[in-house]
């Protein structure tokens, strides 16, 4: 549908949110002219006059056939018909607003009483935007333009007559100075602004106005004021009230508290009650729930300031919780003027009542702590025009038709914002501390109030005491405590409501302290045939959250801190809770799941019985139809975990949970959970963390000092595989002798224990030191063997983590088309597995190959995919290397001023890590940069500094030079 403007300048809305442009001045006068008699059939001959002003062209009525054709294909929803009187522009009054201020006019003239006609008039005049058709010039149209200013003037005169009757005057003086200003002949506003003036008590400014009007009239015209504007001043001049006024009315009533002045956040929400209520169809109905302390009713409060404009008739504030509904509408019914004796006995009398006063209406009702949707069926008004908001602990899932709201916890920024109102400065000052304020209180508003006012009352209470305070799960609930204020009762509320079964669900959720649970995981815990509908009850009292389903399929819940907390408090259920089953079976889960994915962890799995799985097989396998899904979804709850099961069972998990960490590059979180452990292996593995983010010499001291702790243990398994890490550790410092003697070793402890994936990860550490000491061919035979030895697994990544080795082999043999076909194996092999890390390798691998042979636009795209692949996974020295291979690549474009502060950058980070080769092609590629760019001096010391470290044994080096240099070469 088009919306149409000509109340101001030529608007066109089509569709809604699209403003459209008509570009040709005869356009823009066709639509005007159609507009602004819509409804009406208008002549040819008036349109072709208004159109050609200076006289018609002989193809006129072609050209208007023409015009009107474009308007209809520029406006979708024009509707122009054509019949024997001409043409009619049809609309509604909801499609152009000359036609809307009619109607709107109209009503106000129907009204039966003042105020409701001055609304009308209100909204009638709004629609103004400024004079008719701004800034289009259309002589034919003049007439109409000074007759609809002049309709427009009468219609402000008849609203100020009727808010005079009703009462009003403070706010009318600005207005009708400013009229009279313009208008400075029309009595009538003169009249109107001495009563306003004189019932302001400003009789001299009364007479004053009428005297002006005099001397104007007379000066101007020759005449005397009319009847009107003499009476109105005699009365002045007597001191009595011109027009005289109605008695005092009910309507419009406000009831609302008032708004709260440090009121922060919920912009979202309330955009969305304001768009919901004051849409004016029907009776709206807007349902906020949300947990205990969500600050419900204080967005309602606020919600309902902003819609009084809206509903000019007033605002209804109703507080529900713990009265009787008959009290509640006696009381509504006695402030609509409803006289006591007159008020029914009945409640269903008095709801009747109730409806038959709000009848034609533009009321908002605000019903605060409704426990019951029969309660707000009864409070509902009749007639279209009013709204109904309710704030509710429970969801009210039977009051159909409602719009829902569940209102969660403030967002970061806007807690902080909200402590700072009320805590001042410092907030900002300790702002760490703050932090953990907020946090433990769940970034709830009431908590964060409670904390804000002690914080406030307290100058000198510094904000890491009181943060510490709360961190003690012990006594959070104590210390949220402050006046009358208190969140412990605000959620026993809530609590003392439920019925028994699902007073017991809530004390056994209360218990499990993790993030969220998996439905299987609450019923299980609840361990009650009824545990469905207890659930049911809980989420409809806004103490558990249902969260939707997560990645396996599974529905999630969530207790939020504090009520946890209060939960907690609670007296132990009876036994036989299925506490121990939920533990017992996510333990079983991990690691099936950790069993169903690729492990590229390079550290030994923990020797251990299978658990036992409680859990039917059917929903295991549901479950785990995808394992990466499973541990996605269970993440944050296995963190949670790792600290509280025995050290065999910790272990377990902590294994688990780390290959799936490892496998997608969730460093930080692998590095948080492996700290929590004590333990040599755990020091082992946040050493490999170290090692990938290339701190080589931390990481190198580190192995040697667990390997030294294994190897007095006993632990040949864990032994081997710290070697191995080592020896690929020695790598990258450039000490290839050493390397190899620790793959040796590593490979000899792993003979031992015939481990096939660790065997092949020493073998590839020797390859690797071999290349570096130019045994190439010796390098190459292991490389061989290790491939045969994948292929006899059939694992797509074993064998394309070897095919990435062996391509790498044999291209420093000479053997280039081998070299590509083993590289572009291993990369369709790895894409079709989750090893993500070695994907990226093998990427990298194949961007060197492809340039050192030549093919220049496979090396970029492989270098860029492998460098964000690194990036995701944050393995810097990856991620560097491909960054300055693609700086070498710019230099052969052209770009070389833009490649060396990129490389310079690389330099940087790669001398810290103690990268010996990587730090010399690095300063290859920079020589060859300052050399593109015409820099002597610094071309010679990029030189000298590679010089200084090259190797020239190193095999691997020197191919990389290979590459490096033919993507320097001009494009």
């Amino acid at each position: 549908m088009a919306h149409f403007g000509v109340l101001g300048p030529l608007a066109v809305e089509a569709p809604p949110g699209h403003w459209v442009a008509l570009r040709g001045e005869r356009q823009r006068t066709l639509l005007a002219v159609l507009l602004l008699n819509a409804g009406r059939p208008v002549a040819v001959d008036v349109l072709v006059e208004a159109l050609w002003p200076d006289g018609p062209p002989k193809s006129a009525t072609s050209n208007l056939h023409t015009y009107l054709s474009r308007l209809r294909e520029r406006i979708d929803g024009l509707r122009v018909e054509h019949g024997p009187l001409g043409y009619r522009l049809r609309a509604e009054p909801a499609e152009l607003d000359l036609l809307g201020f009619r109607a709107a006019v109209a009503e106000g003239r129907r009204a039966a009483d003042p105020v409701t006609a001055a609304g009308h008039y209100r909204r009638a005049l709004a629609l103004w935007r400024g004079p008719v058709l701004a800034g289009l010039h259309v002589p034919r149209l003049e007439a109409d333009v000074a007759r609809l200013e002049s309709e427009r003037l009468a219609v402000f005169e008849d609203c100020v007559d009727a808010e005079l009757t009703a009462g009003r005057h403070g706010e009318l003086t600005g207005e009708l100075q400013a009229v009279l200003t313009e208008h400075p002949l029309r009595e009538r506003p003169a009249a109107q602004l001495m009563v306003a003036l004189h019932r302001a008590g400003q009789q001299g400014s009364a007479l004053e106005v009428y005297r002006r009007l005099r001397t104007t009239l007379i000066e101007e015209l020759g005449v005397e004021p009319g009847a009107e504007a003499r009476r109105v001043h005699a009365a002045v001049l007597r001191g009595e009230d011109p027009v005289p006024r109605l008695p005092p009315a009910v309507w419009p009533v406000c009831q609302l508290p008032p708004d709260a002045g440090d009121f922060t956040g919920r912009e979202a929400e309330l955009a969305e009650l304001t768009g919901v209520l004051g849409a004016g169809s029907g009776v709206p109905v807007a349902v906020l729930s949300g947990e205990p302390g969500a600050g419900k009713s204080t967005l309602a409060v606020r919600a309902a300031h902003r819609l009084r404009a809206r509903f000019p008739d007033g605002q209804l504030y109703v507080p529900l919780a713990g009265r009787d509904i008959g009290e509640v509408l006696a009381d509504l019914l006695r402030a609509l003027g409803v006289p006591g004796p007159a008020v029914p006995d009945d409640v269903r009398a008095r709801a009747a009542v109730f409806r038959g006063r709000l009848t034609d209406r533009r009321v908002l009702v605000v019903l605060d702590e409704a426990a019951d949707p029969e309660h707000v069926r009864t409070l509902l008004p009749g007639t279209p025009g009013c709204a109904v908001l309710v704030t509710s602990r429970r969801r009210l899932s039977g009051l159909a038709g409602a719009h829902r709201l569940q209102l969660g916890p403030l967002s970061g920024a806007d807690a902080a914002e909200l402590l700072h109102r009320l805590a001042g400065p410092r907030v900002e000052r300790e702002r760490a501390d703050a932090e953990r304020i907020i946090t433990a209180c769940a970034r709830l508003p009431l908590a964060l109030r409670i904390a804000g006012s002690r914080l406030a009352i307290r100058p000198h209470l510094r904000l890491g005491e009181l943060a510490g305070r709360l961190e003690d799960e012990v006594r959070r609930l104590d210390e949220l405590t402050v006046s009358d204020l208190a969140v412990r009762s605000s959620i026993a509320l809530s609590y003392e409501a439920l019925r028994s079964p699902a007073r017991r669900a809530f004390r056994l959720l209360g218990r499990c302290r993790l993030a969220d649970l998996p439905a299987w995981a609450v019923t299980t815990l609840i361990d009650d045939p009824d545990a469905d509908e207890a659930v049911e009850e809980l989420v409809e009292a806004s103490l558990l959250e249902a969260r939707g389903a997560d990645g396996t399929g599974e529905g999630r819940y969530r207790m939020h801190d504090l009520v946890r907390l209060y939960a907690a408090e609670l007296p132990e259920p009876a036994p036989g809770s299925g506490l121990a089953t939920v533990l017992a079976a996510t333990l079983a889960l991990a690691d099936e799941a950790a069993a169903r994915l690729p492990r590229t962890l390079p550290m030994p799995s923990p020797a251990h019985e299978p658990p036992a799985q409680p859990l039917p097989a059917p929903l295991v396998e549901r479950l785990l139809a995808r394992p990466d899904d499973w541990f996605a979804a269970e993440r944050a709850n296995l963190v949670l975990l790792i600290g509280t099961l025995a050290p065999p069972d910790a272990m377990l998990l902590l294994d688990r949970l780390g290959a799936y960490l490892y496998l997608h590059g969730h460093y930080a979180d692998m590095r948080a959970v492996y700290e929590s452990v004590s333990a040599t292996v755990a020091e082992a593995t946040l050493t490999l963390l170290r090692h990938t983010r290339g701190e080589y010499e931390e990481a190198a001291a580190r192995y040697r000092a667990c390997a030294k702790e294994l190897e007095s243990a006993g632990d040949g398994r864990t032994h081997a595989w710290v070697l191995a890490n080592l020896a690929h550790c020695l790598i990258g410092l450039g000490r290839a002798e050493e390397a190899l003697e620790t793959a040796g070793q590593a490979q000899e402890l792993f003979t031992l224990d015939e481990s096939a994936a660790g065997l092949g990860w020493a073998r590839a550490a020797e390859s690797a030191a071999l290349l570096r000491l130019g045994r190439i061919p010796d390098a190459r035979e292991v490389d061989r063997a290790a491939l045969a030895a994948a292929r006899s697994t059939g694992d797509a990544r074993m064998i394309g983590e070897a095919l990435h080795r062996y391509a790498w082999s044999s291209l420093l043999t000479g053997d280039d088309p081998g070299a590509r076909a083993a590289i572009a194996e291993s990369v369709e092999l790895l894409r079709g597995t989750l090893a993500r890390s070695a994907l990226a390798k093998s990427l990298r691998t194949y961007g060197a190959i492809s340039a050192a042979i030549g093919r220049r636009n496979d090396a970029t795209a492989a270098f860029e995919e492998a460098r964000e692949l690194a990036r995701e996974l944050d393995e810097r020295p990856r991620e560097l290397s491909c960054t300055r291979a693609l700086a070498a690549a710019w230099i052969g474009e052209g770009r070389a001023e833009q490649a060396i502060p990129v490389l310079r950058a690389c330099l940087d980070e790669l001398r810290e890590m103690g990268g010996r080769a990587a730090t010399g092609l690095t300063w290859l590629v920079l020589h060859r940069a300052y050399v593109a760019m015409g820099d002597v001096g610094e071309a010679a010391e990029a030189e000298r500094e590679a010089a200084e470290l090259t190797d020239p044994r190193d095999a691997s080096a020197a191919a990389l030079r290979r590459a490096l240099l033919a993507l320097t070469e001009p494009a």
